[in-house]
Order: structure tokens, then sequence, then C-alpha cells
């Protein structure tokens, strides 16, 4: 009686052991669905712009409401619409954009890998919400500031570099800042994005428009056909919206 006590207590643990193990590794493999799917997945976010706004966005509340979404203007003295509303979409890197312009952008840069010593072009910044754009703010006056710029001069000096809060393009999430392995990506970029909807949004011959310096990283986009309007006649956004 004991050894048949013994056998069934033992063949008790191996059952408890074999089911342990069991219900392990359908857990690890859950997981491990889980993971994938959601790694292939689609990250749509929809954001609406007006609750994260702390600030004031009245200069322009006109700022071509009946235009095309990809033509709204945002710059110092057209701020974004307080009821804006987006639909966001994760590209290669975790940054953000419009999921309206996900598949161009993707095409320019699997394009521009040939000009980036076969490398995908990052995409270093994209959507920013009201905090973030808050943040790079802050961070560039106190830049001016420990270089000897008095608090006033060092928000404007800031200000050509960083737009303000509620006027920065990136928070419709139609412009990215792009980053290369070599300088060659941005001539090609100049010559080439135009073909997928994108403009050079500050030319460096431009800031007096734009009142932003020179940034030859960051591209908006606008569609193919106005796009190739711009480029062709070498305008800016603001001179072929007329705002000039």
């Amino acid at each position: 009686m004991k050894k048949e006590t013994r056998k069934k207590a033992k063949g008790g643990a191996k059952s408890m052991i074999y089911f342990s193990l069991f219900i392990l590794l359908v857990g690890c493999l859950l997981f491990v669905w889980y993971f994938h799917e959601g790694m292939n997945q689609q990250t749509v976010v929809t954001t609406p712009l007006a609750s994260e706004q702390a600030t004031s966005l009245n200069a322009s509340e006109h700022n071509q409401q009946d235009s095309p979404w990809q033509l709204l203007l945002v710059n110092k003295e057209h701020a974004i619409p307080s009821n804006y509303t987006i639909k966001l979409r994760k590209v290669s890197g975790g940054e953000r954009v419009d999921e309206r312009i996900y598949t161009p952008l993707m095409s320019m840069l699997e394009e521009a890998k040939k000009a980036n010593l076969g490398e995908l072009p990052i995409v270093v910044a994209g959507y920013r919400s009201q905090e973030q754009q808050e943040q790079i703010l802050k961070q560039k006056i106190a830049e001016f500031e420990k270089t000897g710029y008095s608090n006033k001069e060092a928000k404007q000096q800031a200000s050509q570099w960083a737009a303000l809060p509620g006027y920065s393009e990136h928070q419709i999430g139609l412009a990215v800042d792009l980053n290369g392995a070599t300088y060659d990506l941005y001539p090609w970029l100049q010559e080439n994005s135009y073909k997928y909807g994108f403009i050079l949004r500050y030319p460096s011959n431009k800031t007096e428009i734009t009142s932003i310096s020179g940034e030859i990283w960051h591209y908006r986009y606008v569609g193919v056909k106005v796009a190739t309007e711009i480029y062709k006649n070498g305008l800016c956004l603001e001179e072929y919206l007329g705002e000039v």
C-alpha cells in the first residue's frame, strides 16, 4: 500500500509539473504572438490638438478652413485651428506622422536610400505635442542665454530656429525632420522630394518670408501637384499661397 501511495504521489507531482510547463509554454507563445502582431499593426492615434493647447491660438482661425488639408499654412502668423484633429501612424524609428502622408513618405525614403549609403533615412522628428514644442523652445532659449544673450534677446534668436507652441508644422503631423548617413541625402531630397509631394519647407534664401532660418532637414507634405509647382518656380509655401 505504501508503494502504491508513493507511486500515486510521484505520478501526481509529475502531472503537476507537466501541467505547469504546459501553461508556461502557452503563455510564452501567446506573448510572442501578441508582440509580433503589435509590431506589425498600423499604429493609428486620433489626436485632438485643441485639448493639448493651453495657449491661445487666436491669430488666424481663418487658416484656410476651406483649403485642402495638405495646404494648411502654419507659421508665426497662422496658428493651428483650435478644432484641428489628426490620426497618427508610426514610421520606422518610432516617430509619428499624419497617416495620410505615411505612404508617400516611406516611398520617398526608400528611394532616397540610393543617396544615403544604402540606408533608410531616419525620421528624427515627426508629430509633436504642445508640451513637446514648448520644451524645445525653452531649450533653445536656454542655449542662447548661455552664450550671453539676455532673456529677451534669447527668445528672439530662438524663434528663428524653433516655432512657438501652437504655430509649429510638427504639431499637425505633416512635417518631418530627416537625418541621413551622409550629407548627400540632402541634395537628393531637394531635387527629388517634390515627386512624392514634399517640399523643402524652409529654404535658406526665403528666411525673410518664412521667418525661419534655413533647415535642410525639414520637409513638409503638400501633395505632388503643389510640390511640383513650388519646386519648378523656386517658391516657398507662403509665396505659393499668396501670403506674402
